[in-house]
């Protein structure tokens, strides 16, 4: 068992767990367990980059069924993330663009996220990072307009690149 305490892994850390310590880690940054087996098994990685280039490769080749179970650990944009675990935290980071924002702009956030939910039986997902509450409002009101094959590609795309985003926030934050 490698000597890493938590909270201090970095990547060598990451690396060095076992495969089921690497997953478990590995799920706070996408829900879907087959997610978490292929990076972890891909270790080791030589640089941050490497390993979100991976996870965003794991995203991609998920099944639709895994997509929407990864999809359950979200909150829909606009609501804020309960709890104090890192997901939690690194979620209200990502959709920081909500907060303060106008509540017209909010309330219809969350009017079109119902319409959203309806028409495809899961939360809308965007990767939030650096958007505005209206740009995730135009981004939504857009999507709406998408079939259901042209909607799972974008929301595994999204999907991607937040689970790309996490893992090297996993790495990232941990560093000594």
């Amino acid at each position: 068992m490698p000597n890493v305490t938590p909270g201090r892994r970095g990547l060598a850390g990451l690396n060095a767990l076992s495969p089921a310590e690497a997953e478990r880690e590995l799920l706070a940054c996408c829900a879907a367990p087959a997610f978490a087996r292929q990076v972890a098994a891909s270790r080791p990685y030589g640089d941050p980059g490497a390993l979100a280039t991976a996870a965003g490769e794991a995203v991609r080749a998920l099944s639709w069924p895994e997509v929407r179970e990864a999809l359950s650990a979200h909150p829909r944009i606009g609501d804020r993330a309960a709890g104090p675990g890192r997901e939690s935290s690194w979620s209200r980071a990502e959709q920081s663009g909500t907060a303060g924002a106008d509540r017209r702009v909010l309330a219809e956030l969350a009017a079109r996220n119902a319409v959203y939910e309806q028409r495809f039986g899961h939360v809308y997902l965007v990767c939030a990072t650096g958007l505005t509450a209206g740009e995730m409002l135009d981004r939504l009101t857009g999507r709406l307009a998408n079939d259901e094959e042209t909607e799972r590609a974008v929301v595994r795309e999204e999907l991607a690149k937040i689970a790309a985003l996490r893992v090297v926030k996993l790495v990232g934050e941990e560093e000594t």
